[in-house]
């Protein structure tokens, strides 16, 4: 399996993350991206969104880190990290929405303005943080794990930007335990450390 990878990428390191730590074998592809080879071909033929990361698996082709959490969990994790009930699965799959809008558009589009310089509302980003800190403490407060008791691929999807939110000026000492589910997440074997 080839992952198209850019290693300062938060997508990208939710891949390679729940890779090691369900010690899943991936063939990385650093990919050129500030000259563009995301959004030129075999790349743009491969994801025509232009965005990484971008999982090659024989003829399976996966775009967005989301999907490729899925199928990875499904097709090589076992059911510790991705369940064959439907309850089980829509648990997860709200965290992995969660990554997707919430986190994407505060933690995540502050540390692309501060750290790279993206054309983002950084202000309306960072007014957004606190809400979805608080919201994810709230959680972890009752739970030691965003979704079944135990880590899942909920918490490879929203770990990465929560680490990195510092990157973007977001302040993460008021949330205490998010700070020590961050601590658990550390602890588990094969844990890959941030970029």
């Amino acid at each position: 399996m080839k992952l198209y990878d850019l290693e300062a990428s938060g997508n990208c390191y939710k891949v390679r993350l729940f890779a090691a730590l369900a010690n899943i074998e991936l063939e990385k592809v650093p990919v050129d991206f500030l000259n563009g080879a995301h959004k030129q071909p075999p790349l743009s033929d491969m994801n025509p969104l232009g965005q990484l990361p971008v999982l090659e698996d024989g003829a399976q082709v996966f775009r967005d880190s989301q999907a490729i959490l899925v199928y990875l969990a499904g097709a090589y994790g076992g059911l510790a990290w991705w369940p064959a009930h439907p309850q089980g699965q829509a648990e997860i799959v709200q965290w992995l929405s969660f990554a997707a809008n919430e986190v994407q558009h505060s933690l995540c589009a502050a540390r692309l303005v501060q750290k790279f310089g993206y054309d983002l509302d950084q202000s309306a980003a960072l007014a957004k943080a606190p809400a979805v800190l608080a919201l994810l403490d709230a959680h972890l407060q009752r739970h030691d794990w965003l979704a079944l008791g135990r880590p899942t691929i909920a918490d490879c999807a929203v770990y990465p930007y929560v680490v990195l939110s510092p990157e973007g000026g977001v302040e993460l000492e008021p949330y205490s335990h998010v700070a020590r589910w961050m601590k658990r997440m550390e602890e588990l074997p094969g844990f890959l450390p941030k970029p």
